[in-house]
This record gives C-alpha cells, sequence and structure tokens, in this order.
C-alpha cells in the first residue's frame, strides 16, 4: 500500500495554510484568540518531553496560558461591546443653562481645550432647543438622540445636528482627536440657530413659530 507519510507538525502547518485561504471567512478576534491559544498549546505539549520538570511545568504553563487568553478575551468583548453601541448621555451630572454651556465652550475654546469645548456647545445647543420648548426635556437623552429629535422640529437642520452629534460623539466615545475644524461643526449650528431666532417675523426660518431667542 503507498502513501504520503505526513507526520503531526505537518499536517497541523497544512491545516493552517488551508484555513488561511480567502475561500475562507476572516474569523473574529476572539476566534483569533482561541486559534492562537490552540496552537500554542500544541506546541507546549509536542515539545513536552524537552522540557525542565516534565509535565508538571507544563500543566502549570498551561494554566497560566489560559487565565491569560481568558482575561483577553473578556477584555476584547468588552471592547468591541463599547466600540459598537456604548454612548452615555449627552448632559454630565451638572445642570448648567444654554447661556452657560456656551460660555464654558467659548473659554475652552480659548485655552485650546477642543474637546471640552464640542461638548459644552453641543450641550448649549441641547439646552437652548430644551428653554424654548422645542424639545421637551428629556435626562439621559444622548447626542444621536438630540439630533434625531430636533431634526423633527427644525429639518432644514437636520445634516447639520446629524453631524454635530458624529463630532461629539467621536470625541467623547470614540477616542477621536478632537480640532477646531470639530468644534466649528458645532458653533455653526448654534450660531445658525440664533440668527434664525434674532431674524425679523417675515424672514424664512428654520425655526417653529414657538421659537422664543434666549439671551
Amino acid at each position: 500500500m503507498s502513501g504520503l507519510d505526513i507526520d503531526s507538525d505537518a499536517a497541523h502547518e497544512a491545516a493552517l495554510r488551508e484555513l488561511s485561504k480567502p475561500i475562507y471567512p476572516k474569523p473574529s478576534l476572539v476566534d483569533q484568540l482561541w486559534a492562537w491559544l490552540e496552537a500554542l498549546l500544541y506546541r507546549v505539549f509536542s515539545a513536552g518531553s524537552s522540557v525542565p520538570g516534565g509535565w508538571i511545568t507544563i500543566g502549570l504553563l498551561s494554566l497560566l496560558v489560559v487565565i491569560a487568553a481568558v482575561v483577553s478575551i473578556r477584555v476584547a468583548m468588552r471592547t468591541m461591546h463599547t466600540r459598537r453601541g456604548a454612548e452615555g448621555a449627552l448632559f454630565d451630572g451638572h445642570q448648567l443653562g444654554s447661556a452657560e454651556h456656551r460660555v464654558l465652550a467659548q473659554q475652552s475654546a480659548v485655552q485650546g481645550d477642543w474637546a471640552a469645548a464640542i461638548r459644552h456647545r453641543l450641550r448649549a445647543v441641547a439646552r437652548r432647543l430644551e428653554e424654548t420648548e422645542v424639545l421637551d426635556p428629556e435626562p439621559g437623552r444622548t447626542a444621536t438622540e438630540l439630533a434625531r429629535d430636533a431634526a423633527a422640529a427644525l429639518p432644514d437642520v437636520r445634516d447639520e445636528l446629524s453631524r454635530a452629534a458624529e463630532v461629539f460623539n467621536d470625541v467623547t466615545y470614540g477616542a477621536r482627536t478632537a480640532t477646531e475644524a470639530g468644534y466649528r461643526v458645532i458653533a455653526d449650528l448654534d450660531d445658525r440657530l440664533d440668527r434664525a431666532a434674532a431674524a425679523p417675523p417675515d424672514t424664512p426660518s428654520v425655526l417653529p413659530d414657538t421659537w422664543v431667542p434666549v439671551r
């Protein structure tokens, strides 16, 4: 009987090469971690006879590797969950009015603290809309929910609201670097709302009839 004599190492490497081909779906991060763990344990057990201390040493090392892998997988899953859907409330625990948030935003901008400037300026927009009864106050409202709710009342600034919420989320929850350009997106929206509120009655406005300027 004829055939090819393939040892276990060669078979393992052949399987890995086969699974790496583009025809197979790319594994997730968790799958990759488990594959790394399996490959490591395979190599450890294959070299067991040459390890000082024999199988006792291998057992302890394997236990440490498993613990490390479990911790890594938990961290990876938590990170992926955070990136996919975690989005905190627009406001923190402080109850400030629109004018106060606007002043804090401008002060932060002067100091070059664009992250704080972005957060306070969008909060100023949100408080303005609540104070003028365009929106009902809603504890725990996120920036995305603000853009959605405000766009229903102010469809002319739908795109500006969406972009402002995106900037806020990227900086606050997405670990993106805050920039002056990002701040200007929100400041321009706030200024546009201010100009519309101050326009004469016969001037077309993006704001509903119930709008009352906040000074």
